[in-house]
């Protein structure tokens, strides 16, 4: 497992309001050691998807970082591909949602769920 702390940039980066949005989540669900799962996994019609979810599993070679009361865990497969990503939350008149920016990502399709590498 490596552990991210404050002297180390974690894979992944959360906005202001994706973490305050998660945090809520977490809190709702009530449950010890619950965490935000973020994979890439093959599939979409760009090749890679992102699967978010919450998660209290750590494997010995997830990537963890800790955001205050957000732990976030990423596989070893899916860090390559979501290296330096930030991960936003909006709730703006086109609904509400969550959004990966991904700076490995060579192009993304129209649904936003979906990227090519």
């Amino acid at each position: 497992m490596t552990t991210t702390d404050l002297d180390t940039q974690p894979l992944i980066a959360l906005s202001g309001e994706a973490l305050a949005k998660v945090a809520e989540l977490l809190a709702e669900e009530d449950e010890q050691d619950l965490g935000l799962r973020v994979a890439v996994r093959a599939g979409g019609c760009s090749g890679f998807s992102y699967e978010m979810f919450f998660d209290s599993d750590e494997s010995p070679d997830d990537h963890v970082a800790n955001f205050g009361p957000v732990t976030v865990r990423i596989d070893a497969a899916s860090a390559r591909q979501l290296s330096g990503a930030t991960l936003n939350y909006s709730d703006g008149l086109q609904g509400a949602g969550f959004s990966i920016e991904n700076p490995n990502a060579q192009s993304s399709c129209g649904c936003g769920q979906s990227f090519s590498s």
